[in-house]
């Protein structure tokens, strides 16, 4: 029996306060509705189909999975109107349509399989509920005297008896194809809001003598949606604390579980230590013993083990070796890739760079589009000239090369191994290997000179 999941994602959000739809406002860096999607595949959905509206060509642009059905709901005319839109037509009656929204992140695909467990088996509808202390504006679970759900009354459809039940529809359902299309064109939009609500096929079934299955969920978090900044930032908090309860099992000691954001997929090894304010994004792995020091930017990056990484540093498409020491303070860009027992010190840059091992390049410097060896000293202020200001240009520096301090380094430019660039130099060629090159004038003093003094 196949599965065909429908996402609803075409309401506005107009309690975001936001020109962006709803469902791109992120969490963990990620769209919503990546966190959705991420769900009906879990789920074994044979397709999904996103009922769109607000911003239809920005969601689509963002999500770009070809295997997504989208369906446009020209006119937001209610839940009901939009599962009818998105119901697809070339399925037979007994798959069964796994209904899901758009802004709620965080549903658990145990929870879904729940419900689509319960239609294979009794081939009716079942609706995911939950109990609340206070239940606010969601609709309300009617059932009878024996305890059989017979209903589901809006808030303002509803007397004060019915605002007094503390059980609660989610949105979430599932029922056969076939059903669910019948009881869409049965219902009608004579209530408050002139809308076509889902929530009404649930009187329909029960008057066909369909049963009608309640599953209640426990987990709060788990069926909360999203409407304004503030729900978002709560939902927000809830994953990073999770994220950080499965690093702490998984090995890794945080200085403080409330100040580590994970946006991605984070892998890591046994004795780590994360200081505060680590921001891991994309996909990165982390080997054994490392140290992350606080305030920390990671992303799409491979930190090997032994490695060290101080303050305030910035680590980008990087391949960072076993034994490396980088920052405080260091950027260090895609590309880059460095051996073992290199040592990145502040305020230095890399792009595209092969370092070798045992290098160092301890202060102030620029390196881009370069290939250095092992065991190569680079001294504070050495920039390689990269760029002519139309094309990148590579510097290539064999190995124990010693570079002296404020050089310029023009590439394209080759320095042998064992070879010293006498510091100041600006070099514009070949410097060959085992010598010293050195480009300075002679130095002068001028003993007539006079400094420059104000006028009084």
């Amino acid at each position: 029996m196949s599965i065909e999941v429908i996402i609803l994602a075409a309401g506005k959000g107009t309690r975001m306060k936001s020109n962006r739809p709803k469902v791109l406002h992120p969490l963990a860096g990620r769209p919503l509705i990546s966190h959705v999607l991420d769900s009906a595949q879990r789920v074994g959905a044979d397709r999904v189909s996103v009922v769109h509206g607000h911003g239809a060509d920005e969601v689509r642009g963002v999500i770009s999975d070809p295997s997504i059905r989208w369906v446009l709901q020209e006119s937001q005319r209610g839940t009901g109107h939009a599962v009818k839109v998105g119901l697809p037509d070339d399925v037979p009656d007994e798959t069964v349509i796994l209904v899901m929204y758009g802004d709620v992140p965080l549903i658990d695909s145990d929870t879904l399989n729940t419900l689509i467990r319960s239609v294979k088996e009794n081939g009716g509808l079942a609706i995911l509920t939950i109990e609340l202390n206070d239940p606010l504006s969601y609709g309300r679970i009617i059932r009878d005297d024996d305890d059989a759900i017979t209903r589901i009354v809006e808030v303002k459809e509803a007397t004060q008896a019915e605002l007094d039940i503390h059980e609660i529809n989610t949105g979430f359902i599932a029922a056969p194809r076939g059903l669910l299309a019948d009881w869409l064109e049965r219902i009608g939009n004579d209530n408050t809001q002139g809308e076509y609500y889902l929530t009404d096929v649930v009187a329909v079934a029960v008057a066909d003598g369909i049963s009608v299955e309640g599953i209640k969920s426990t987990d709060e978090i788990a069926v909360q949606g999203v409407n304004s900044r503030i729900e978002l930032a709560r939902l927000e908090r809830h994953y990073q604390t999770t994220q950080a309860i499965c690093l702490m099992g998984n090995g890794v000691t945080l200085a403080d579980p409330a100040r580590i954001d994970v946006r991605g997929k984070l892998t890591t090894g046994n004795d780590c230590f994360f200081d505060i304010n680590l921001v891991i994004e994309g996909e990165v792995h982390v080997g054994n013993n490392v140290r992350i020091g606080p305030n920390c930017v990671i992303r799409n990056s491979d930190i090997g083990d032994d490695a060290i990484i101080e303050a305030n540093s910035v680590i980008e498409g990087a391949n960072i070796g076993a034994r490396c020491a980088v920052g405080p303070f260091a950027r260090v860009r895609p590309g880059t890739m460095l051996d073992v027992g290199v040592r990145l010190g502040n305020f230095v840059e890399t792009k595209q760079a092969q370092v070798g091992a045992g290098t160092k390049i301890n202060h102030l410097s620029y390196i881009g589009d370069s290939i250095i060896g092992r065991d190569v000293n680079i001294g504070a202020g050495v920039i390689t000239c990269n760029y002519d200001g139309a094309n990148k240009h590579t510097t290539t520096i064999g190995d124990n090369a010693f570079i002296g301090s404020d050089s310029q380094l023009v590439a394209p430019v080759t320095i042998g191994r064992d070879a010293t660039i006498g510091a100041g130099t600006t070099l514009t060629r070949n410097a060959p290997e085992s010598q010293l090159t050195v480009s300075r004038h002679a130095q002068q003093t001028f003993s007539h000179w006079r400094r420059p003094k104000k006028k009084t």
